[in-house]
């Protein structure tokens, strides 16, 4: 069983869905030859719910959501996700030779697929860019094209694989409160891999830590959004998340 971490910390709540949770991970195993990185690994995302996933380098992050995105087939165990799945990645990987338009259009099956694109484009900002060419974007501009192409497809499951790595620290702050107002018009359930314990805290109602192939940790957070790192309870919960990924505290050996 996965170990409640102290601080702004509460038994975790039953999943705010009605009937099936977003995505259902029973027992899930996944090797690569010799070596086992999810080892039966059980795991629950309700609808509507924001997780961050954390975890060292190498832990199984990656490879738990190319599962769930169902980019990886050679997975033991049960999954199941109800509804859609749309992934925005660490690079936005918008295809060089279509237009920001039609990169959200792309493999989308639906009626008036460019008026929703343009709506899409509109909630992130990007009205005026619809017709560019993605090398044309800055950074941000190509990772908020990114969320809109997932968006677009009106997901149950927005997977987001460490999306603010690469950005600058102004620019990740704009996105950060990007994310959580989609979030908070669309309400996807959300599963963030990320590598920072600040952004965790900062966007997830849920923060699980990843280690030995399954969930070793997991806290609820309690704050209201927005939140500031100096709050008592995420300093304290930042403490217990830093010591559950092995790292020491600042200021100590």
């Amino acid at each position: 069983m996965a170990a409640r971490l102290p601080g702004e910390v509460t038994a975790v709540a039953p999943h705010p869905s009605d009937g099936a949770p977003a995505a259902s991970v029973r027992r899930l195993t996944r090797r690569f030859g010799d070596r086992t990185v999810l080892d039966q690994l059980d795991l629950e995302i309700g609808r509507g719910e924001f997780v961050a996933l954390l975890g060292r380098s190498g832990s199984g992050k990656s490879t738990l959501l190319r599962a769930l995105a169902g980019l990886d087939d050679d997975v033991e165990g049960g999954l199941t996700v109800d509804g859609s799945v749309a992934v925005a990645f660490q690079e936005p990987r918008l295809v060089p030779w279509k237009r920001v338009r039609a990169n959200l259009t792309l493999g989308l099956a639906v009626p008036d697929a460019d008026k929703k694109a343009d709506a899409a484009l509109a909630e992130v900002g990007l009205a005026e860019r619809a017709g560019a060419w993605p090398l044309t974007l800055s950074g941000g501009e190509a990772q908020r094209a990114s969320l809109a192409r997932a968006l677009v497809r009106e997901p149950g499951l927005l997977l987001l694989d460490e999306p603010f790595s690469a950005l600058d620290a102004l620019t990740r702050i704009t996105i950060h409160r990007l994310v959580l107002d989609l979030w908070a018009a669309h309400r996807p359930a959300v599963l963030l891999v990320t590598h920072d314990v600040d952004e965790a805290l900062l966007l997830a109602d849920r923060v699980l830590v990843l280690d030995g192939g399954r969930i070793a940790h997991e806290a609820a957070i309690t704050t209201p959004r927005p939140r500031h790192r100096d709050h008592p309870g995420l300093v304290s919960l930042r403490s217990a998340l830093l010591a559950a990924l092995g790292v020491s505290p600042e200021g100590t050996p």
